[in-house]
């Protein structure tokens, strides 16, 4: 888990991001004068931190999230700040265990906690300011905005970057590092109600992390970074994310839009994983939009700017609802 000890406490002295968005486009590096804000706000005895670009005229607040492979920092690189160039304010968080949030003494957060973590801080922003609020979601984070929207009925939109439901054992097959992983889930659960569910495994080890980026160069950064892909997780997390139970079931969600901005060349998630749970939803509009050339953490044109435009429609047209 992220402390103060093991990392640095903020982004601006972190160098793991700024060896990342060397493989970027470079109209999309971020220099000394257009990297978000940084804050912390208090969640259940933990420091959530937070890359903001504040935008006062936005229609609309798009709340960013990352997956078990990456942080916040890395969601502001590739749709935060290029959002925010285009006048749509952004959060990008680090959720419980990633990136520089810290948690607090004693605590092994679920993902049932991530969820929890999420609604509340939705929860929080409306206190702030009454702007709609889309919330996006890369890779495991994109599954994260359903679960989020399943239990707040006032989220404008989703934009999942695949949605994963891992409850279908086709996805724990093609989505895991290798068979063990996938089929050892019972194990996994078995463990996590005994006194070793504090035992930490490295994500890379039972996920395919090593499809995270096509750029060889690009998966060396994120694997040596233990805030995104270099990191560890509890048994007791893992076995929360393989098991969670959605508040309201896909066939009987009717809540929001939903934009899947889908990468073409996606070697960990491609579209024939999403689709299962998305054929189940039928009450609510539907997009899909490929990212040509693009892979699961996108770092290539014309995907990336496929996927800004995607979601700039998105945003704005749902808050116009």
């Amino acid at each position: 888990m992220s402390d103060r000890t093991a990392s640095p406490r903020l982004y601006r002295d972190q160098q793991s991001w700024r060896d990342l968005q060397e493989f970027l486009p470079p109209e999309l590096r971020l220099g000394a004068d257009d990297v978000p804000a940084e804050e912390f706000w208090s969640w259940s005895g933990n420091d959530v931190h937070l890359d903001r670009y504040v935008k006062p005229d936005s229609p609309v607040k798009v709340v960013l999230h990352h997956g078990v492979g990456t942080n916040g920092r890395q969601m502001s690189l590739v749709l935060g700040a290029p959002l925010a160039k285009r006048g749509i304010e952004t959060v990008a968080l680090d959720n419980l265990g990633y990136g520089l949030t810290v948690v607090g003494a004693g605590q092994t957060p679920t993902y049932a906690d991530w969820v929890d973590l999420v609604v509340d801080y939705v929860a929080y922003e409306r206190t702030r300011d009454p702007r709609p609020i889309v919330l996006y979601g890369l890779s495991a984070g994109g599954m994260l905005t359903y679960h989020v929207a399943a239990r707040d009925r006032d989220i404008a939109g989703i934009v999942g970057m695949t949605f994963l439901d891992q409850n279908v054992q086709q996805v724990r097959d093609e989505t895991a590092s290798n068979k063990v992983a996938a089929r050892g889930a019972f194990l996994v659960s078995a463990a996590a109600r005994t006194p070793l569910f504090r035992l930490r495994t490295p994500m890379r080890l039972v996920s395919k992390m090593s499809a995270l980026a096509n750029h060889p160069g690009a998966m060396k950064v994120f694997l040596a970074d233990r805030t995104s892909a270099g990191n560890s997780v509890s048994l007791r997390f893992l076995d929360s994310y393989l098991n969670y139970t959605p508040a309201v079931e896909p066939e009987d969600f009717d809540h929001c839009p939903i934009l899947l901005t889908q990468p073409a060349e996606d070697r960990w998630s491609p579209l024939h994983l999403s689709e299962p749970f998305l054929n189940r939803i039928t009450k609510v509009d539907k997009t899909v939009v490929m990212l040509d050339r693009a892979g699961h953490y996108p770092l290539e044109q014309p995907g990336l700017q496929q996927m800004q435009d995607a979601v700039i429609e998105f945003a704005t047209r749902v808050a116009s609802r």
